[in-house]
């Protein structure tokens, strides 16, 4: 292809060549005498290939005027001189180098050859900037196909990203209870819902909320959601009454100082849940409340297993309905547990006591169980308090009844397999310090009363059963003393009832 171009482009020039030789002959006219020649003209072509000066030749001055023009004679330089023909290499090394010869001094066969090594260059010059052109852009394009390519890939990820969201695809489908305040906004709740893990984008969440037109009719209250829910879904369960209107509710009231067993056989009875699956629930947890972060994570062999979360059944009166799900059940009772455990600052206090939350819940547990009046539990905390940290005056042991009845009545009808050693741990009279687990779920009472840690000097007491009245005591001796009196009060209160009903059992006979 270069050869084609090559060809025409000579074609050209000789074209061109031609038509200025014809305007030259045009022009030019003949004249009588033939002018003197006043500069040497080349008869002869330079040679490229030897680079040869040709001669130079001059005319006769006395020729005379003839009709004919005479053929050019050449002249000698000097007489019996040879032409002046003098190469290139026989120059001397410090003459300057000779002159190209112009197109007008060579024959057109020269001239052509001349402008086809020119047309050559031309056009090896032109297709050399060509090729550099393109190799000098070749890396721009590649940075930006490949900066495009990045852009793509990325906003492709974003998009999938949040149509995962939107749709709920491949998320956690656990419920999760939430409580809208009154009067929430959708930013209030688009917040709430992200805090708690149901959605990843708040403002993606109250952008297809506007375009529903639900901003703000979300109803006040309990709902329960899953974050592998629509946003479709969520939004519709926040503005919508579901059937759970319909359904019968029930009313609970959790004691303080029940155990969880108890408490599941409630629920069972009053058609809420089944007690097994409920505690299954209960105690796997893992709902994402503050208070779980607080929980031991390493596993402790001596403790019972089916009661893991014994003492967090905070006791209160619940609303439930009928055929409720277990999980959204222990959900309630977390949250009301969480909420109480988190305010006034009582993980903190907890902290600066050294306790961790599962001590702090067993020892109120026990509390709860020892003491019915909130001003004797201050002096039974106390205690218990100086029994933990001076075990030389007691043997480090807490010697408190309800722990014996705990395991004696609670946990070791519901082991599979014997295990003394988990019995004599829950039982303080026999194992040192705190037991493994709470006994019972205490109120706020005797949780304040473990972490005020009223001073004393206490390291006994004994109550009344009957009037519930509550006998402390420093030493042993007193102690001692104490417990006889009260042991004799009680003889006489059931010496005396025993008596009444005798009499009364005699009237009705009568």
């Amino acid at each position: 292809m270069t050869d084609n171009n090559n060809d025409m482009i000579n074609d050209i020039l000789n074209q061109l060549d031609k038509e200025k030789a014809e305007s030259e002959n045009t022009n030019s006219t003949p004249t009588d005498e033939p002018a003197a020649e006043s500069e040497p003209k080349l008869s002869d072509t330079r040679d490229l290939g030897g680079r040869t000066v040709s001669d130079y030749e001059r005319s006769e001055s006395n020729i005379e005027k003839n009709e004919e023009r005479p053929a050019p004679v050449r002249r000698r330089i000097s007489d019996g001189a040879a032409p002046l023909r003098r190469s290139f290499s026989e120059e001397e090394p410090d003459s300057p180098p000779p002159m190209h010869p112009t197109s007008s001094h060579m024959q057109p066969a020269d001239r052509d050859t001349v402008r086809n090594s020119a047309a050559v260059k031309r056009n090896s010059t032109h297709h050399k900037k060509k090729k550099k052109r393109k190799r000098s852009r070749l890396p721009g394009v590649l940075i930006l196909t490949v900066f495009i390519f990045a852009v793509s890939i990325c906003l492709s990820l974003v998009i999938i990203a949040f149509g995962k969201d939107v749709l709920g695809i491949g998320k956690d489908d656990s419920t999760k209870m939430i409580i809208i305040p009154e009067g929430a906004t959708s930013e209030d709740v688009s917040q709430l819902l992200y805090t708690e893990g149901i959605i990843s984008s708040p403002k993606c969440f109250r952008l297809f909320s506007k375009l529903r037109n639900d901003s703000d009719n979300y109803l006040a209250g309990e709902h329960f959601v899953s974050p592998n829910m629509a946003y479709e879904t969520i939004i519709k369960t926040l503005t919508t009454y579901e059937d759970e209107e319909q359904k019968e509710a029930v009313t609970i009231t959790f004691i303080e100082g029940t155990d969880i067993f108890t408490c599941s056989e409630q629920l069972q009875d009053a058609g809420v849940c089944n007690a097994a699956e409920f505690l299954y629930a209960f105690n796997a947890g893992g709902f994402g409340f503050e208070f779980e972060k607080e929980l031991p994570t390493d596993h402790n062999p001596l403790k019972f297993a089916d009661g893991r979360m014994e003492g967090y059944l905070f006791p209160d009166t619940y609303t439930f309905t009928k055929d409720m799900d277990p999980e959204q059940v222990c959900q309630k009772i977390y949250y009301n547990f969480n909420e109480k455990i988190t305010a006034n600052n009582r993980l903190q206090r907890m902290k600066e006591l050294n306790l961790t939350l599962d001590k702090l819940i067993t020892l109120a547990s026990i509390v709860q169980k020892e003491a019915p009046f909130r001003e004797d539990m201050n002096k039974v905390a106390s205690v218990f308090w100086n029994r933990l940290e001076k075990p030389e005056q007691t043997l480090g042991k807490l010697q408190s009844d309800p722990t014996k009845d705990y395991a004696k009545q609670i946990i070791k009808p519901r082991l599979a397999v014997p295990n003394s050693e988990m019995i004599n741990a829950y039982n303080t009279y026999e194992g040192t310090g705190l037991p493994p687990g709470a006994i019972c779920s205490p109120g706020l009472d005797a949780i304040d009363a473990v972490l005020e840690k009223m001073p004393s000097d206490y390291f006994y007491f004994v109550a009344n059963i009957y009037t519930r009245e509550t006998f402390f005591s420093q030493t042993l001796e007193e102690h001692n003393a104490k417990d006889a009196e009260v042991k004799a009060a009680e003889a006489a209160y059931e010496a005396e009832q025993a008596m009444l009903k005798a009499q009364e059992e005699a009237n009705a006979a009568e």
